[in-house]
């Protein structure tokens, strides 16, 4: 069921084009928001815009930039593009993320830059980028994408555990700053879910997955899993909720 929680609100997205992404601008569409899609493959962007505007929801408008997280200069390019067609941003959802698997002595340099530099740098750069406009709004929120590996220690993914602790406590300090300032900023911790950056482990391990072992509901949960938890954080529901962890994983950090 869906209302217009979101109704007259602008929303910028990173990583829109990905499972999570994905889900959560159709269901941000649906709860009436304006939104900025983002991500570095523009041909899908393109293809999700017109998904999203053959959905038929009242007014909806949407914008699609290319945007590398890691680049400072990308980011204010998107956020002049949004001051300029909408003269607001009231929501940033910061989703762009990779993965890498090795564990400490088998991770590369160059693929632990990278994973940090989208990750964790890409996660600065965007409220640093976006806050004047956050700011300005007088009741926005930033959701910010970690994991239940920023929780809890695996044996393995060394750059990708590193990168979403950092932005777990990268939140939190960000909430403090700006408090008192109309901007609320949270983060998300989803477990295994089924999205194409972890599908074909999926395909090749089924339930025997260790993570999913591990789960107490012993499956992978859906990208529509998670998109309405990133919803509670984006709209009014959650406003006395800033520097907080929601944790969207079957149980898994339970025990």
């Amino acid at each position: 069921m869906t209302g217009q929680r979101l109704a007259g609100k602008v929303a910028l997205i990173t990583g829109a084009t990905g499972g999570l992404g994905t889900a959560t601008a159709e269901l941000f569409a649906r709860e009436g928001a304006r939104i900025v899609l983002t991500d570095v493959a523009e041909a899908p962007l393109r293809e999700l815009a017109h998904r999203i505007e053959a959905l038929g929801c009242p007014s909806v408008q949407v914008v699609t930039a290319r945007l590398d997280v890691s680049s400072a200069r990308e980011w204010e390019e998107v956020i002049t593009l949004v001051r300029d067609r909408f003269g607001a941003l009231d929501i940033l959802v910061n989703l762009a993320g990779i993965v890498d698997w090795p564990g400490i002595e088998d991770t590369r340099e160059e693929a632990w830059n990278r994973v940090i530099d989208v990750n964790q740098k890409g996660t600065w750069l965007g409220m640093k980028a976006a806050m004047p406009l956050l700011r300005a709004s007088g009741n926005a929120s930033v959701i910010n994408t970690s994991s239940v590996l920023g929780l809890v220690g695996s044996g393995a993914a060394a750059a990708y555990q590193a990168s979403k602790g950092a932005v777990r406590l990268l939140s939190k300090t960000a909430a403090v700053e700006y408090a008192r300032q109309g901007v609320r900023v949270n983060s998300v911790h989803p477990g295994v879910i089924a999205t194409p950056m972890i599908q074909e482990i999926l395909d090749d391990q089924g339930d025997q997955q260790p993570d999913i072992r591990r789960t107490p509901m012993r499956r992978a949960g859906r990208a529509d899993e998670i998109a309405p938890a990133i919803l509670f954080l984006a709209c009014d529901d959650s406003s006395f909720v800033t520097g907080s962890e929601l944790v969207v994983d079957g149980g898994l950090t339970a025990h």
